[in-house]
């Protein structure tokens, strides 16, 4: 077993020297920054896309610009991203007890870890960690905006909504603990036909639907794991950014959407449908 897992998407999908990766991420969390002010509560969870910084950075930069303020007091982030390259049953931890950019090591909570290896769809795997991107990309992003804090990292595989749900559930923690699921968009569509699509998955987001399919994410399982808890717990569903690589960089023949939002627990209820439609405008209007 490595103690540290190292990074294996340094350098190709974000720089991989810390000089460089440190100034992406603050690029990208200013320019964010021009995009959107706000004083809304913290979130409790964001949803954020996982492609190279050069393709899905300016998006995810907005989520993560709204938990800064969280910086001293979010101690432990619940990350949950979909496999790529290792199919897995359940949901996979990792035995390796720190992760590693090149902004530096982040531990792993291992007595969180231990609670969700109680479940019976937990289990651990290094193999399903040792290549996956959607959840190494997120780590400079949160390196740059938290300071002392941990991960609980799942790599999902083959689980159901109720499945990943029931472990979100068990590590919900409180002000302390941070959600973040990591998924991509549509992939591989013509520009226009991608937006069309996006638009409806965003939509779907927004009104906490459990139902998403991975034609339209990649991560739509913890997706809908996810959009489960938040309906239950009467989460607050904030689209903050919607585009997709025609946008970001430039070739608009075959495009990967991404969206960022964010989740507050100040709502008495669902998002009613008025909600839903005013934060796609800016996307129909794009």
């Amino acid at each position: 077993m490595r103690a540290v897992r190292p990074a294996a998407v340094a350098g190709t999908f974000y720089p991989g020297t810390p000089i460089v990766l440190s100034a992406a991420v603050q690029a990208f969390l200013a320019d964010a920054g021009s995009m959107q002010e706000t004083r809304d509560p913290l979130p409790k969870a964001l949803v954020v896309p996982h492609a190279g910084y050069v393709y899905s950075g300016p998006v995810a930069a907005p989520a993560y610009r709204r938990i800064a303020a969280g910086r001293a007091s979010v101690r432990r982030v619940v990350l949950l991203g979909p496999v790529h390259r290792v199919p897995i049953r359940g949901l996979a931890l990792p035995a390796a007890q720190a992760f590693e950019t090149p902004l530096g090591t982040v531990a792993v909570d291992v007595d969180a870890a231990a609670r969700a290896l109680e479940l019976p769809q937990v289990r651990v795997s290094d193999a399903a960690h040792a290549l996956e991107h959607s959840l190494e990309v997120q780590l400079p992003f949160l390196q740059t905006v938290l300071d002392d804090f941990k991960i609980v990292p799942f790599a999902v595989g083959d689980a159901t909504a109720e499945e990943v749900s029931e472990v979100i559930d068990h590590l919900w923690g409180g002000p302390e603990t941070l959600i973040v699921v990591s998924s991509d968009l549509s992939h591989y569509h013509p520009y226009a036909a991608a937006q069309q699509i996006d638009r409806g998955t965003a939509a779907a987001i927004l009104a906490l639907d459990a139902s998403i399919d991975h034609e339209q994410a990649c991560g739509a399982t913890p997706i809908n794991g996810f959009a489960l808890c938040a309906r239950r717990r009467h989460l607050k569903p904030e689209l903050l950014d919607l585009r997709n690589s025609g946008d970001t960089a430039g070739d608009k023949s075959r495009v990967v959407g991404y969206a960022a939002f964010a989740f507050t627990d100040d709502a008495p209820g669902g998002a009613p449908q008025a909600v839903v439609e005013q934060a796609l405008e800016p996307a129909d209007a794009g």
